[in-house]
């Protein structure tokens, strides 16, 4: 360890308590993706009073309101742009035994903001940019889990926003416009002495919404008169799962639906189901290629039914695929901190689940790994975080060794990795036309007067 890590470590030693002093508190004020005004309001207070000046997402004349913000930490030397991130949402798990209102943070992104405020003071010690080039960008983002895809779907349509993860919108409004790389830490489980881990990367997903349309009727006297739109979406859903054993091991696709419930009594037909769902994978290709087929399997549950079915498909998350050398440099980071016993980087595991980190891994080198100091199941309800300074404190020192291994030396730790790496898409522009190619609006099966039905499930 050299003098400048010592300097680190001391730097967000200084912050301890106020790290976990604001874990504690964003734990128990959890609200949901683009609902995060409590944890913002909070980390907005804070860092205003260490002199940081916000760019907030509230305040964008050109955007609609929502959580989150970011602050630029300027070396005084030209240089590469790092943005550090953390995470503002909870999750919606009320019988989570420590859930408020409803919700709960059992995913860990309250640690992340907790660590993104000790980050942030640990740069105003002196000493903190000595021998950096460049600027670090600091940020807080909702909206990282995809859920409540009905109330997302509303904020876009009255213009709020315009994609559903946090990310992505963040994109859209030009706030990663100039950042050459990126990184951030989500928590992990404990497992043993680890205290850092990270794989080659995680499955992307697009979200839908599926509408089955029935026709209600007394469903003990004249049930022939109505079209029960549970029982086509049942059958649709019966359909989807038989297409299992047609997706491919290679691309990892994950399909997952809920149904929302119906809206009328026990002796009424009911008319109307509504399903929310991803399609995961792999790659943007074969997300496509098999929600084409869901899509066919529940228009024709629909028809089978003679029961109509309206398909609302979104851009969810792309992809995310870590740069091995950017993985490299960070496990260094981590093994100079932890030793290398205590670092467990696989450079060949790919995880099922998704993270809208992807949409950044689309555009430049980026690196999500991770913290330890939880145990139980995430998004379960034995979450617990049983390490508070392993996820924050731990998490925050590894961070500032990274950003300081980059932009040293003039930035060309940075500067190599941003050179050889190969974006998928070219800038963030073609890479939000390209994702337009899955928005999708259907009534996929309409009917004439005679009760011939035409058929449409695709762009």
């Amino acid at each position: 360890m050299n003098a400048k890590q010592e300097l680190i470590i001391k730097n967000v030693e200084a912050h301890r308590q106020e790290i976990l002093d604001a874990e504690r508190w964003i734990w128990q004020h959890p609200q949901v993706g683009y609902t995060e005004w409590q944890a913002n309001e909070y980390l907005i207070e804070r860092f205003e009073a260490m002199g940081y000046k916000l760019v907030r997402a509230d305040q964008d004349p050109k955007f609609g309101k929502i959580p989150g913000f970011y602050t630029d930490v300027v070396t005084g030397k030209p240089g590469p742009m790092l943005c550090i991130m953390g995470e503002l949402d909870a999750l919606d798990i009320a019988n989570h035994p420590e859930s408020v209102n409803g919700m709960t943070h059992c995913c860990g992104h309250h640690a992340q903001a907790a660590t993104m405020l000790g980050i942030a003071a640990a740069l105003k010690e002196p000493g903190a940019l000595d021998g950096l080039c460049g600027t670090i960008r600091l940020m807080l983002v909702p909206a990282e889990e995809m859920i409540q895809l009905a109330f997302r779907e509303e904020l876009r349509k009255k213009g709020t926003i315009s994609y559903m993860g946090g990310k992505v919108e963040f994109l859209h409004r030009g706030y990663f416009d100039g950042v050459d790389l990126s990184i951030m830490v989500h928590t992990a489980n404990n497992d043993g002495d680890v205290e850092f881990t990270c794989g080659y990367g995680n499955n992307g997903c697009m979200s839908k919404v599926i509408t089955f349309k029935g026709k209600s009727s007394h469903a003990g006297g004249a049930p022939h008169l109505g079209i029960n739109a549970q029982y086509a979406a049942m059958l649709g859903l019966q359909a989807c799962n038989d297409l299992r054993e047609t997706l491919q091991e290679k691309d990892y696709i994950r399909f997952h639906p809920i149904m929302k419930g119906v809206n009328c009594a026990v002796n009424i037909i009911p008319d109307e189901m509504v399903i929310e769902s991803y399609v995961r994978g792999k790659t943007l290709d074969a997300m496509m290629k098999e929600n084409k087929k869901f899509n066919r399997a529940l228009t024709g549950a629909a028809l089978a039914m003679g029961a109509g079915v309206v398909l609302c498909d979104r851009p969810g998350y792309s992809p995310e695929t870590h740069d091995p050398q950017f993985m490299k440099v960070v496990q260094e980071c981590c093994e100079e901190l932890s030793g290398k016993d205590k670092v467990k980087f696989d450079y060949q595991e790919w995880g099922t689940g998704s993270s809208d980190f992807g949409d950044i891994t689309c555009v430049m080198p980026g690196v999500q790994f991770n913290a330890t100091g939880v145990d139980g199941t995430f998004h379960g309800i034995n979450f617990q975080v049983t390490d508070p300074a392993k996820a924050t404190v731990n998490s925050a020192k590894a961070q500032l060794f990274v950003a300081d291994r980059l932009l040293s030396n003039d930035a060309a730790c940075a500067k190599k990795i941003i050179a050889d790496y190969q974006p998928p898409f070219a800038s963030i522009k073609e890479y939000l036309d390209y994702i337009q190619q899955l928005v999708l609006d259907k009534d996929a099966v309409v009917y004439d007067e005679k009760g011939n039905a035409a058929v449409d499930f695709q762009n």
